[in-house]
């Protein structure tokens, strides 16, 4: 069987999507040599590259998402420790400590990336720095939470001195970061689209996170026209914003269809594989 690499694209809660792509990998019995994530997909890749299967993962999504009060929980327990920890530098928009958060509802995973099963690579935004980051050793959480720090949502995490934002600011889906480490590329794209869901006009939220997706899609598509993974999925999750993760079961059912079509997709490019002489 050929090796295979994942890349895990960005998208808040429409990155649950790729539990079923992971579903799909399990009973095929494939396990990626690599795996490539920015924000949610790196939170995914994180659990599949600790060990997890996607029944696990979804398992454990489904214990922390599946009730509002549990939610409710958890992010009671993110809070800061005091006022004055919550007002230092003064009050702002997007004060919430994204490794904190991340902290309270991920599932126990190994301290740092030297403890993973499989390689992982997480990107993020060097905002400072004007650049790409990539992450990929060294303590994990600070490495998700960078790469998880969606902007006027959560703080900028700062990690060994550097100032992190959001990894899909420059590299939505980043297959290109595990091209050549396998025979076979998986790239699973969930960044959506805004779509028309009532007759008002969108509010200044909802242009705010749809502006960033076309300026993902933007960024995606530069990037195909250079190279192409393998296999690119794009489950149908447009309309989902980027916080509907209390939707778990809904996102999780429209988007069904994509396991099997990983299936489909994954066979034709074994096939592909062996006709070009393995």
């Amino acid at each position: 069987m050929p090796t295979v690499a994942l890349a895990l694209g960005g998208g808040g809660a429409r990155g649950l999507a790729h539990i079923h792509v992971l579903d799909a990998l399990d009973e095929l019995g494939v396990r990626p040599v690599a795996v490539a994530g920015s924000s949610i997909g790196a939170l995914i890749g994180a659990g599949m590259a600790a060990g997890m299967s996607g029944r696990d993962i979804y398992g454990h999504a489904k214990e922390v998402l599946g009730r509002r009060t549990e939610v409710a929980s958890r992010i009671w327990r993110a809070r800061p420790d005091s006022f004055a920890q919550m007002m230092a530098g003064g009050f702002r928009i997007g004060q919430f400590d994204v490794e904190r958060i991340l902290r309270a509802f991920l599932p126990d995973l190994p301290a740092t990336f030297e403890g993973l099963q499989v390689p992982l690579m997480v990107t993020a935004t060097d905002y400072f720095g004007h650049k790409l980051a990539i992450l990929h050793d060294g303590d994990l959480y600070s490495a998700l939470a960078a790469s998880a720090a969606i902007p006027a949502l959560f703080k900028p995490v700062s990690r060994n001195g550097v100032v992190y934002i959001d990894g899909g600011i420059y590299n939505p889906v980043p297959f290109d970061l595990v091209l050549g480490r396998a025979d076979i590329t998986v790239a699973v794209d969930v960044v959506g689209a805004p779509e028309r869901m009532e007759a008002r006009a969108p509010g200044g939220i909802d242009l705010m996170f749809g502006a960033t997706q076309l300026m993902m899609q933007s960024i995606i598509a530069g990037k195909l026209v250079q190279s192409q993974p393998d296999v690119l999925l794009r489950p149908p999750v447009s309309r989902f914003r980027v916080l509907d993760f209390l939707k778990l079961d809904s996102v999780m059912s429209e988007t069904a269809a994509v396991k099997e079509e990983t299936k489909r997709a994954l066979d034709a490019a074994f096939s592909a594989w062996e006709a070009r002489g393995g």
